[in-house]
């Protein structure tokens, strides 16, 4: 959803040089993008640049592309299977981009389908006005309230320190501001810290990318499409209730080992009923930003968290992780939707043990995995975690789109899941010997699994088909109709109301289709 005064056609400036090594490919390289700043600042009627990067691809490149807030900008062309290619990039402002922030998103894919993009946020001249925003660059280490008439820019990764309470009044908007690497913006709980953010109904919570020029009062982006993601980091909320590591601590994923505030699990003194706060009606927005190879923050990342913890009616859109990751604890999750993930939608991980109940998977092009489910990591199997109530929606041209995978010995309750507009080849997974060994002792549990498949071409396409078990142990070779059936008129699945009003998700229409 872009502005009309940016749909003037804009001037580039540009110069491409090619070069291709010598080097046979070797196979299962990673692409990389060097070179393109993650923020840059022009004038009106300024020029970017030049920007001076480099793409690899050792394997040899299929495609580079460039999109320009959305939508497609600028295909280069290169040597056929050229292994790196030097870009030499400008951009020059025109009228009709004064005052804006403009998405530019590089992308490069080589022969063997790995890809890597690089996100660019380019400010023109003096971003939109707000009453009153602050820049939050401070650790938070004594109780504070945000208030809903002041957006908040997070100006890198700002922690909610061990006995600090964080309150977050009901329509604020929080703006994370651009980074990778450790300069990734995350807002983090600490142990010991606690957030309060109970947006409502009427006035939802939102974290979002500075690139957003959304403002108080609204639900959809005026100008950023609901799959640009990686422009920031994520949210994160640590807790002190059991993990499955060997010593029951770790260091969550997207913060750097040296900072001790990463740190998640209870240990010896782990604590079932931790309570690190209260999270209600929050969307989270264009996340994931990338600290290291292959490595990006989720939506909502959940290390440790007690059931002391309430968490109810999220939204994550956009994200180019996962949108939620327990990583053990005990919460639970009431009302949840993910949307456009460009990993797993649902992720569970170190014998997490809490439900989520109610919730809505709708994947995007990019999506891996609905649910990838993993079991415990250490000794620790306190039986297992459920997710019921929900209903999934694939995506037809997705380049992956994947029922579930159920992984690493995992304990699981899957109950009343309604899986639709899936492509014919997707499939349902026990993915080692430990998960086909829980399935059949009966430590995880399908009950009602119901599969739309009357759109694929394949009419004649069962259960049998879906059902992919790759440990061959034909595990699922006998599964009854109340474990799995395929349907052409549910009747499981989520309450769709819960997100009737407040996502942006309602908003777009995505929710006709439930």
């Amino acid at each position: 959803m872009k502005k009309i005064n940016l749909l003037a056609m804009l001037a580039l400036v540009s110069g491409f040089i090619f070069t291709a090594c010598d080097d046979d490919p070797e196979p299962n390289n990673l692409v990389t993008i060097e070179g393109i700043p993650a923020t840059a600042e022009i004038e009106n009627l300024g020029t970017l640049g030049p920007v001076n990067a480099t793409i690899t691809a050792e394997d040899g490149l299929a495609s580079v592309t460039v999109t320009k807030d959305g939508e497609s900008y600028l295909e280069p062309e290169f040597e056929a299977n050229a292994t790196s290619l030097s870009l030499e990039f400008s951009y020059t402002a025109e009228e009709a981009d004064a005052d804006q922030n403009i998405v530019f998103e590089f992308t490069a894919t080589d022969v063997d389908g790995d890809e890597e993009t690089v996100t660019h946020v380019l400010s023109v001249g003096e971003a939109p006005e707000v009453e009153t925003e602050v820049t939050v660059t401070e650790n938070i280490s004594e109780d504070v309230t945000w208030n809903n008439e002041t957006v908040y820019r997070l100006g890198g990764r700002i922690f909610v320190l061990d006995g600090a309470t964080l309150t977050i009044e009901a329509g604020t908007i929080i703006k994370g501001e651009a980074g990778t690497g450790t300069n990734a913006t995350a807002l983090v709980i600490a142990r010991g810290g606690k957030l309060m953010a109970e947006g409502t109904a009427q006035a939802p919570i939102i974290f979002t990318s500075v690139a957003d020029e959304i403002e108080p009062g609204m639900i959809a982006s005026p100008n950023l499409d609901p799959d640009i993601d990686g422009l920031w980091g994520g949210l994160i909320v640590l807790g002190r209730a059991p993990i499955s590591t060997p010593d029951g601590v770790a260091q969550i994923e997207g913060i750097p080992p040296s900072d001790t505030n990463g740190l998640y699990g209870g240990g010896e003194n782990a604590n079932v009923a931790d309570n690190s706060g209260v999270l209600k009606y929050i969307s989270i927005r264009h996340g994931g930003a990338n600290i290291g190879e292959g490595n990006e923050i989720n939506g909502l990342t959940l290390g440790g968290v007690g059931t002391g913890t309430m968490i109810e009616n999220i939204e994550i859109i956009a994200n180019q992780d996962d949108g939620i990751e327990p990583f053990g604890g005990s919460v639970n999750v009431t009302n949840l939707l993910v949307w456009n993930s460009y990993d797993d939608s649902f992720d569970c991980d170190q014998d997490y043990t809490g439900t989520i109940d109610n919730f809505i998977g709708i994947l995007g092009f990019d999506s891996d995995h609905a649910l990838e489910l993993d079991g415990p990591e250490g000794a620790l199997d306190e039986g297992g975690y459920t997710l019921k109530n929900g209903s999934i929606k694939g995506d037809l041209d997705a380049t992956g789109g994947e029922y579930a995978d159920l992984r690493d010995a995992v304990s699981v309750r899957l109950e009343n899941i309604y899986f639709f507009n899936f492509k014919a080849n997707s499939d349902f997974e026990l993915d080692d010997d430990g998960s086909v060994a829980n399935f059949n002792s009966g430590a995880t549990v399908l009950s009602n699994l119901q599969f739309n498949i009357s759109h694929l071409d394949e009419g004649n396409r069962t259960i049998a088909d879906i059902f992919n078990d790759t440990t061959d142990s034909g595990a699922f070779d006998n599964l009854s109709a109340d474990e799995a059936s395929v349907v052409t008129t549910p009747t499981v699945g989520a309450d769709k109301s819960a997100f009737a009003g407040w996502t942006w998700a309602d908003a777009d229409g995505q929710l006709t289709d439930f």
